[in-house]
């Protein structure tokens, strides 16, 4: 681990903090936070969404709520790590244009560079489907199962260099149950994931988080 975790500053509703949120998919994540953010005055608002895909259907939850939404596909560049910065420095500069002040990644799949991190140590949060450092990668449910694990749940973390290994935020346990498929299992953590994300962003934003 390279590098200092330096976290958002404290924000308040007169001057909330300004969120970028990173799909690749669905958004369903996305949509439990902006639900979150409009039943009432929070410290944090979302000013950005940005899709690595531009068929994501998540960018639709950021059209109809008037939020701008952006779709930087990678590059055509035959290198694999140039293309991976290209896209990276495109995205940089996006956020940087919308004075983003937290990364909020929500269903997004691509793993990010050391550079790119560096830019936002501590100013970018994850949310994923297992209780870290159990289970990390792209297959969490799965791996439960096949574990035959009885519990499971899903983990808010600080993104670091590594991959599902950044500073644990907070934890939230959902049970595995006898008759559960990889379906079955996600749906029940995804409701546990829309409750906890949203909370400790929340506390991110008030200042209230330290590691």
């Amino acid at each position: 681990m390279s590098g200092e975790f330096i976290l958002p500053r404290a924000a308040s509703k007169g001057d909330p903090l300004r969120l970028a949120v990173l799909i690749s998919g669905g958004g369903s994540g996305l949509s439990s936070l902006l639900k979150h953010q409009s039943s009432e005055g929070r410290n944090h608002r979302t000013v950005l969404i940005l899709s690595d895909r531009i068929d994501a259907g998540g960018l639709e939850f950021g059209r109809e709520s008037g939020i701008r939404t952006l779709a930087i596909q990678l590059p055509s560049e035959p290198d694999l790590e140039k293309r991976r910065l290209l896209h990276e420095q495109e995205i940089h500069e996006a956020l940087t244009s919308y004075d983003t002040e937290l990364i909020v990644l929500s269903g997004y799949m691509r793993i990010l560079t050391p550079w790119f991190v560096g830019k936002w140590k501590g100013r970018i949060v994850n949310i994923h489907p297992s209780l870290l450092p159990d289970f990390p990668g792209a297959h969490a449910h799965r791996d439960v199962l096949s574990a035959g694990v009885s519990t499971t749940g899903c983990t808010v973390h600080l993104v670091d260099e590594g991959v599902d290994s950044g500073p644990i935020l907070a934890h939230r346990e959902v049970p595995v149950m006898p008759d559960d498929d990889e379906a079955s299992l996600q749906e029940r953590v995804k409701r546990a994931e829309h409750l906890l994300y949203p909370s400790i962003i929340d506390l991110l934003a008030l200042g209230e988080i330290s590691i």
